[in-house]
């Protein structure tokens, strides 16, 4: 079969897994997993590639093709395995697994047999879930390994939007998450197997692990890819992708206009942030608590955005001075704050309401309504004193009268 026509199909834990090898191994290790037929897999775990189609997938073509192949099983073979992590229970099971333990070839003959081992055909033909698909010829032209991981995750994630967008059981934000995945910056480090590499300045992590492998992703796969740095202070720990098909619109969010992704800094920066610390509501070392941060940024501040317009900003910061003054014990500040302003905004409705019923009815224009008159003018009976009331008067008047005497 030709390289165009050949796909790759692999278990997504082995998609998200550590790739320990180099560019080599791993592109000879893809191109004999796109000679596996997962519905009839091959007899002893064995198939057979040609040198020729190897030499062009790996695009060398010098006299000294022969040797930096026999260099490359070498190294496959002694350095190259895949470290699996997979969850079970309260943590993980890790597994390291050099995928191809054996390799036959000689001098007179095309033929490559290549045995994979046991532990890894799993991962690779039992995938009736949770597995990827791609196409061979996407990786051939990717020159470091990093574009080659980065692309298979990508790939993973954009296969799922393919496939819940036809089925329809997703919602429009649960879509976007898949074509615009995130990830923590240490779990890139740990798929990508740079944890000891470009420490120190994020900047050559960067160009090296993301930036370069992603050019090449976008000029040779069919892919067009831009990320997003997610900040925690002054430290990115999360990078998003924005994946979208070559001739195609990156996806939008759930709503009609594209959604920026609320980072820690935007949600430090906000001016509710403010008006919180403002109010004492939010103490300074909230603001670098990240999970609390985003959950205001996501929860409390856009009904804010609502309540501004709809009433003031002076408004507002009375209503969270008055929630400080009135408050104890604040276990969760998101929940308080979100019921705390359902209350004051269901007590403003009612005052309006009461406000409206209130005011005259059946005004006309040009008319004048005439106060009305008190009762004590238009119905003087209503004003007298009972009996009674002359009578206590009376007994007052003849007390005070004495005792202005007994003073004289």
């Amino acid at each position: 079969m030709e390289l165009e026509k050949k796909k790759v199909v692999e278990h997504n834990e082995l998609i998200k897994s550590s790739a320990k090898m180099d560019v080599v191994p791993l592109k000879i290790f893809e191109l004999a997993v796109s000679e596996i037929d997962t519905f009839n897999p091959p007899k002893d775990n064995t198939i057979y590639l040609s040198k020729k189609e190897l030499f062009k997938f790996l695009d060398v073509d010098d006299s000294n093709k022969n040797y930096r192949f026999r260099q490359a099983i070498s190294k496959m073979q002694k350095q190259a395995f895949f470290e699996i992590r997979e969850e079970k229970g309260k943590g993980y099971v890790f597994r390291s697994i050099v995928p191809i333990p054996y390799v036959e070839w000689n001098s007179y003959s095309d033929s490559i047999k290549i045995r994979f081992d046991v532990e890894i055909m799993p991962y690779l033909t039992e995938l009736k879930t949770n597995f990827t698909q791609f196409a061979l010829t996407d990786i051939q032209g990717l020159k470091s390994k990093h574009g080659i991981i980065i692309y298979k995750w990508l790939n993973m994630n954009y296969n799922q939007f393919e496939y819940y967008r036809k089925k329809g059981n997703r919602d429009g934000q649960q879509l976007y998450n898949l074509c615009n995945p995130i990830i923590e910056v240490d779990e890139l480090r740990w798929l990508t197997n740079t944890q000891k590499e470009y420490v120190g300045r994020f900047t050559n992590f960067e160009i090296y692990v993301i930036k370069k492998p992603i050019k090449e992703i976008n000029k040779y796969t069919r892919f067009n890819v831009s990320y997003d740095k997610i900040r925690e202070g002054r430290k990115i720990t999360k990078i998003q992708f924005h994946i979208s098909l070559k001739g195609e619109k990156t996806i939008e969010n759930s709503s009609s206009k594209p959604k920026k992704v609320v980072t820690l800094a935007d949600a430090q920066q906000s001016p509710y942030s403010q008006l919180l610390i403002g109010a004492f509501l939010l103490q300074i070392s909230d603001v670098q608590d990240e999970k609390l941060m985003l959950s205001l940024a996501a929860k409390i501040y856009p009904k804010y955005d609502e309540f501004v317009e709809k009433y003031s900003l002076d408004i507002l910061k009375k209503h969270l001075e008055y929630v400080k003054a009135h408050s104890t014990n604040i276990k969760d500040l998101v929940t308080y704050l979100d019921n705390a302003l359902k209350g004051y905004q269901n007590k403003l409705v009612e005052q309006e309401k009461d406000n409206k019923e209130s005011k005259p009815k059946n005004r006309k224009k040009g008319v004048i309504q005439k106060e009305k008159i008190p009762d004590y003018i238009s119905n003087p009976g209503k004003n007298k004193l009972t009996q009674k009331g002359i009578e206590a008067s009376k007994s007052a008047d003849e007390l005070l009268a004495k005792i202005n005497g007994d003073l004289k």
